[in-house]
């Protein structure tokens, strides 16, 4: 990876957001049989409000944080198949944390699909723990938190 630095996404980042976002979960549209929520997001309005943070030069992973009163909610993480392997996404998944503790919120929260049964595996690995298995629309999602201390 040429650049390990994670920045604020600008306006010249959205196409390769939406690209990125795209190759990360397109695979999962035929298992969970709808459009993952990632890519339906407005990708331009997410960037410009701050809330998306790309890693790469060109961009190869990428987070959609949104900070609330008592939390910091992990929106979306998306690394390229490309570049799966080479600790992205624990990278990614650390700064997370980091921004929550720099914004002085206590934990990090997070949902994803039940069909996305990858993730299960991977997010207790970094603290988190499953709170609820809630409907949303067409979505049938695991919540999870991360208290950081």
């Amino acid at each position: 990876m040429e650049n390990d630095e994670i920045r604020p996404a600008t306006a010249a980042d959205v196409a390769a957001v939406k690209s990125v976002t795209d190759a990360a979960y397109h695979h999962y549209i035929e298992r969970i049989g709808v459009v993952p929520g990632p890519m339906r997001a407005d990708h331009a309005a997410d960037v410009a409000s701050g809330r998306v943070f790309v890693t790469g030069e060109p961009v190869i992973g990428l987070v959609v944080v949104e900070a609330h009163e008592d939390h910091l909610f992990l929106d979306s993480i998306a690394v390229h198949p490309d570049a799966h392997g080479r600790g992205v996404g624990r990278r990614l998944l650390e700064f997370v944390d980091a921004r929550a503790r720099a914004l002085g919120l206590p934990e990090v929260r997070l949902c994803t699909n039940v069909m996305m049964w990858e993730n299960q595996k991977i997010y207790p690995k970094f603290g988190y723990e499953v709170v609820e298995r809630r409907l949303d629309g067409p979505y049938d999602r695991f919540h999870y938190r991360k208290r950081l201390e």
